[in-house]
């Protein structure tokens, strides 16, 4: 009755005839343990190289969720390969967790039956057998990931069982050092740990005592000696002697029509030529315009051997890396004012802190694609090969929690499209994009082949890697569209098909007098709009046009690796 507390009757239900385990993760990680010790493999917590099959063999279980360090440069290679080596009438539905797919290995357990379930994040030189194995059915994929996408979802719903890293050396304790490429091999061995996972380290040498402790001993159950070092790539060095004049002139009207105008300090460039030549031209090209010391002095980037002559001009004052770079492990120790080095003196790397300061502490990221739509979405799919994405759309990405302002970012945000948002600043997100591509397809397109390899995979939702709303700037040899200057969705439309080039189908989606109406109002900058000469765009211009030059730039510090000699 109104006026009174109406009383709810709650029913317990008390648990008498069934007993919660609470402890079932430790009870079968000790079960695993004491297999292995029926072994007489393991030396306490190390094994020999050439157990590294039997190794695995006794440690995992079929259905198992196994996360092999393998990213865009540090391979476990000698643990990927034991793994493709077990019994799939033993070892089977595996469940892979990994960044990169990068070494034949990593699909020869799909195609050998021992694993059956992938999440990972890029695929790079496995992208071809990738998309056909998840066509025929071998591969069943769980999702696209970025890499801190998926290195989150390592804490959440996909914790690691099993965790197979790489490291430089351990001690007889079982501590760990990792060098210059930590990258995430701490966050795995975390994830893992902190869910009674078990953790298998191969290492290339055992010594008395390491540089530095990275990972510490009660954080990693087996240690493998193996007889060769860790797998790494000289994945962004890039030769200034393969630097086109295309890239030239790209960069030319980057840093003149975007850098210079919005003031941008700080920022992260994606893999490629076309940032090699931007990174070439600062101490030349930036240097005439006025932004040595005002302008691209701070950094979320691996050691790109083509940043050198930037930092030894006083452009740089800081960077932050997500990895190594070989060669460059004795330049990096030597500027300590620029890089993040452990107490031994080495690049102390991570590569999710550096994708976090890729997400708020930077102004603008900019990278390559392969395609783009007329909305701006891009993508590195193409009809034959599902590459993934790395940090891309991550870095890509406007933060909407970013909350510290710098004059760079609210001056993005200056364009009517983004003020009727009521936003006080955003990042600047460019994308880099020649109109033909080296197989002679079009680059800008009506329809992406990502859409069109998720219909053909099953895909929930389709590889797109940055979606055209978080898009800036798209520049093409023809020009820049000024997304962010837009006013509605048509106009940036419009702005893509101006510099599509002739060949591409979107070009004829744009009157010449729109296009002429576009340049006149700054949406769209061709080449002579900004002042920038193409015939300035030649190798002249690079502050070094060979890895020798580089090397001369670094006071003989950069060392050239073997495999780009």
């Amino acid at each position: 009755m109104p006026g009174k507390f109406l009383q709810r009757r709650v029913t317990v239900m008390k648990k008498t005839d069934v007993r919660t385990i609470w402890d079932s993760g430790s009870e079968n990680t000790r079960l695993r343990h004491e297999r292995l010790a029926c072994t007489g493999i393991a030396a306490g917590k190390h094994v020999q190289g050439r157990d590294a099959v039997a190794l695995l063999a006794a440690l995992l279980e079929p259905g198992d969720r196994v996360c092999i360090e393998g990213n865009n440069q540090k391979q476990a290679q000698v643990l990927a390969r034991a793994l493709a080596c077990l019994d799939p009438a033993k070892i089977h539905d595996l469940h892979m967790l990994q960044s990169c797919l990068h070494l034949p290995e990593h699909l020869q357990v799909f195609e050998r039956g021992i694993a059956r379930r992938l999440d990972v994040s890029y695929a790079g030189p496995q992208a071809e057998r990738l998309a056909a194995l998840i066509r025929s059915g071998t591969i069943e994929l769980g999702s696209l990931h970025t890499y801190a996408e998926l290195y989150s979802r390592y804490f959440i719903d996909l914790a690691p069982r099993v965790a197979l890293i790489a490291a430089v050396s351990a001690d007889a304790a079982g501590n760990l050092y990792t060098g210059a490429n930590t990258e995430e091999t701490p966050l795995i061995v975390e994830a893992t740990k902190c869910r009674q996972g078990i953790v298998i380290a191969q290492v290339q040498q055992v010594v008395e005592q390491l540089p530095r402790v990275d990972i510490p001993a009660e954080w990693v159950d087996y240690v493998v000696a193996v007889d060769e070092p860790f797998q790494c790539e000289p994945l962004f060095t890039r030769d200034p002697a393969k630097i086109t004049e295309q890239s030239i002139l790209i960069a030319m009207m980057v840093i003149k029509g975007i850098y210079l105008p919005l003031g941008i300090t700080a920022l992260n460039h994606g893999i490629g030529y076309d940032t090699a030549a931007i990174e070439l031209l600062l101490p030349t090209y930036g240097a005439e315009l006025g932004l040595r010391g005002t302008h691209c002095t701070h950094w979320a980037l691996n050691p790109h051997p083509t940043l050198i002559p930037a930092i030894e001009s006083g452009f740089v004052k800081s960077v932050y890396c997500f990895g190594g770079e070989a060669g460059m492990e004795a330049y990096v120790a030597a500027r300590g004012d620029i890089f993040p080095l452990g107490p031994d003196g080495s690049l102390r790397s991570n590569r999710p802190y550096a994708q976090m300061a890729g997400q708020y502490a930077i102004d603008l990221f900019i990278g390559s694609t392969l395609e783009i739509d007329q909305y701006g979405n891009s993508s590195t799919v193409t009809p034959e090969r599902l590459v993934g994405f790395g940090g891309a759309p991550h870095l890509g990405s406007n933060p909407c929690g970013r909350r510290h302002d710098t004059p760079a970012w609210k001056a993005c945000a200056q364009g009517s499209l983004y003020q009727q948002q009521g936003r006080p600043g955003r990042k600047a997100v460019v994308q880099v994009a020649r109109t033909l591509k080296g197989s002679g397809r079009t680059t800008f397109v009506e329809h992406l082949s990502a859409n069109h390899m998720a219909e053909l995979t099953g895909m929930g939702a389709a590889p797109v890697m940055i979606y055209g709303d978080d898009v800036t700037h798209i520049v093409s040899e023809k020009g820049i569209a000024h997304l962010w200057l837009c006013s509605n969705r048509k106009e940036r439309s419009a702005c893509i098909c101006a510099i599509s080039g002739e060949e591409s189908d979107l070009s004829t989606l744009v009157s010449a007098a729109e296009v002429k109406r576009l340049r006149s109002e700054g949406l769209v900058n061709f080449p002579s709009d900004i002042g920038v000469d193409p015939a300035r765009a030649t190798g002249e211009l690079l502050a070094a046009r060979s890895l020798e030059e580089l090397v001369e730039w670094s006071g003989g510090l950069y060392s050239v690796p073997l495999c780009l000699q």
